[in-house]
């Protein structure tokens, strides 16, 4: 089972645009990881209300969150949180299973084959 914590900040901001587009009850927060980006992967985030075959659920902080198997794998113990700041606000996923960014911010390579050790453990706030 994916493990994904949604921050309180996260998941109050979650609450609200639920409310606020007039989704139902059974909606939720979907991450996914995408192929492309800058840094070879890009996440993505959604409100969504329709969870299929292969979703992994996390019920964390009052919200769901829902994760398909392929991005699971990538996404497992990661972090999203909601910042605001004066520069603009939104959500971050802090992932520790990826090695390299780029300057957006949105798109990452993961971990495995060709991460140099040198960056072993390091964790980074991606905003998305």
């Amino acid at each position: 089972m994916v493990q994904i914590l949604v921050t309180e900040p996260a998941a109050a901001k979650l609450k609200e645009l639920i409310q606020k587009h007039g989704t139902t009850e059974d909606s939720f927060l979907r991450v996914y990881v995408a192929g492309g980006g800058c840094s070879g992967m890009s996440y993505g985030l959604a409100l969504d209300n329709k969870a299929g075959e292969g979703d992994n659920v996390v019920h964390n902080n009052g919200v769901r969150v829902v994760i398909d198997d392929e991005s699971a794998k990538y996404l497992d113990g990661s972090t999203v949180d909601y910042k605001e700041t004066i520069a603009g606000s939104g959500f971050l996923i802090s992932n520790p299973n990826n090695w390299s960014t780029c300057g957006c911010g949105k798109s990452f390579n993961p971990k495995g084959e060709g991460a140099p050790d040198a960056h072993e453990g390091h964790h980074h706030e991606h905003e998305a």
